[in-house]
């Protein structure tokens, strides 16, 4: 038999209840639930709590809570569940890779959108959920606060690398408060600028010799689209961990009821004898302003190294492990255009033009090819050519995930789509350059090479981009080609051009 927070089934009803995986913010509201990260909740928000929270700032039964935990499951999941019957209501929530994570037992049920509806009721986790990198660190807020020792905490929501300048604060926040620091690591999803979760891990664990006495562990923390509802949510999340002052790294963040939260001075590193002072205090030509994100990541693209009056050493080299140089990390280049417009040609002339050169190893993904081998038995409706898309933008992220180049040359009529291939790239650690291949309609008409324009016209082939089935011209292009009056090696070479240019293959053995 299965306790589920106060809810007791056979083993056999989990076994056959429906499952759905969340969507990457809600699977991290999950683990915080069932770790006790957002007490008092012990499951996700009816629609009741969710209509007073909107009203009066309280849950329904007058509980003090700042924002809306909810989930969301589309309606072909819901017709599964039998809401009247306590023993085919419950849903299996599991990771992205389909293994059960925890149980929701399903006790309020309503629409929320076309296509979907809301679900409210306790949650209850469903086996040890012993894996994953630096499990070691993966504590329960109860666990942290027995290791805590009495008085005043400190915490910070480490989101991006501790620099020096972070550092910096830490140290005279710490100081000042007189407390204990915490580190709370977000982990749910990547990083900023592309920082793996597992890279954010490794650069704020390589800084922590030049923190002061510090308790660090990640936490399941997880973007929602809104900076108030992070913020006032995170800083429950960090009240539940033991925080009482919670050093502010960002333009938002609001206490929500959890501890005060302190805004640091503006600080700047003395290279004469390594020291951090107030700004004011220091001579003008020993100044140093912080570096900027973009700064740093430029520098790092380039293979530059990071200044160590910014970057403690261990820092930057854990950050250019993550980050190795643009020659020398994975590219997706994602071809777009009309039928006919010569993106296959393009991209095959550039995979050429790299296999002669050496210095990249090439997958090609065409479009075509694509469809016998990965797509097979997909039609071309609007879903199945998302899918279509979302197939060859995953195969496309795990060639660069492992350092390759993998040049896809589809349709990919949608802009949806084509954002989500940009975005499962960005999430492997590889970059993603979009090269629309912008030939008018009516040239690549006049084309034709496999006759689909003409059936088109005729009636005899439905769906034909361009023709009866939109094409949704990119705004986010990183290159535009027009092969209208170009020959394809004056193309190839515009995109060869665009790649060295960007740092991505060595100009000098493109030209």
């Amino acid at each position: 038999m299965a306790n589920v927070t106060g809810w007791v089934l056979p083993e056999d009803v989990l076994r056959d209840a429906p499952s759905y995986a969340p969507r990457p913010y809600e699977l991290a509201d999950l683990e915080l639930l069932v770790s006790g990260a957002y007490a008092p909740l012990t499951g996700f928000l009816g629609r009741t709590d969710v209509a007073s929270l909107s009203r009066r700032g309280r849950l329904a039964d007058g509980t003090a809570w700042p924002a809306p935990v909810t989930l969301e499951v589309p309606d072909e999941t819901v017709a599964e569940l039998e809401p009247g019957n306590p023993l085919r209501r419950v849903l299996v929530l599991t990771d992205p890779e389909g293994a059960p994570v925890a149980a929701v037992d399903a006790v309020d049920i309503w629409p929320t959108r076309a296509g979907w509806q809301g679900i409210g009721g306790p949650v209850r986790r469903i086996g040890d959920g012993g894996h994953g990198a630096f499990h070691r660190l993966r504590r329960t807020p109860a666990e942290v606060r027995a290791m805590l020792p009495p008085g005043r905490v400190l915490g910070i929501v480490a989101e991006r690398p501790l620099h020096r300048p972070q550092l910096a604060a830490l140290a005279l926040a710490t100081r000042t408060l007189q407390g204990h620091l915490l580190v709370l690591i977000p982990t749910a999803g990547a990083g900023a600028n592309g920082l793996s979760c597992e890279g954010l891990v490794r650069a704020v664990l390589a800084a922590r010799d030049r923190m002061p006495p510090a308790t660090v562990v990640t936490v399941p923390l997880a973007s929602h689209g809104d900076e108030i509802r992070d913020a006032l949510l995170r800083a429950r999340v960090a009240d539940a961990y033991g925080v009482t002052h919670l050093l502010s790294t960002g333009e938002t963040m609001l206490s929500g009821g959890g501890p005060r939260v302190l805004i640091p001075r503006e600080l700047a590193y003395d290279s004469r004898d390594g020291q951090w002072r107030s700004k004011d205090d220091i001579p003008p030509r020993y100044r140093r302003l912080p570096m900027t994100p973009d700064e740093i990541d430029e520098l790092l693209d380039r293979g530059n190294p990071l200044p160590e009056w910014h970057t403690p050493p261990a820092v930057a080299r854990e950050l250019a492990r993550n980050r190795p140089p643009r020659r020398h990390r994975g590219l997706v280049l994602f071809f777009t255009g009309l039928s006919g417009s010569g993106k296959s040609t393009i991209a095959h002339g550039v995979a050429d033009a790299l296999l002669e050169t050496g210095e990249r190893t090439v997958t090609v993904l065409d479009g075509d090819v694509v469809r016998r081998e990965l797509s097979k038995g997909l039609t071309f409706s609007k879903a199945d050519r998302d899918l279509n898309i979302r197939r060859i933008g995953w195969v496309a992220a795990e060639v660069g995930r492992h350092g390759g180049m993998a040049i896809c040359c589809p349709i990919a009529p949608y802009a949806a789509a084509r954002a989500q291939a940009r975005e499962l790239a960005r999430g492997a650690g590889a970059g993603f350059l979009l090269v629309w291949v912008a030939t008018p309609l009516a040239v690549c008409e006049a084309r034709d090479r496999k006759g689909w324009y003409a059936k088109a016209r005729a009636g005899q082939l439905k769906g034909m981009t361009g023709i009866d089935d939109p094409y949704e011209e990119p705004t986010d292009a990183d290159l535009i080609v027009d092969t209208s009056d170009m020959t394809p090696d004056a193309a190839v070479k515009i995109v060869l051009a665009g790649l060295a240019d960007g740092g991505w293959i060595d100009a000098r053995r493109s030209t």
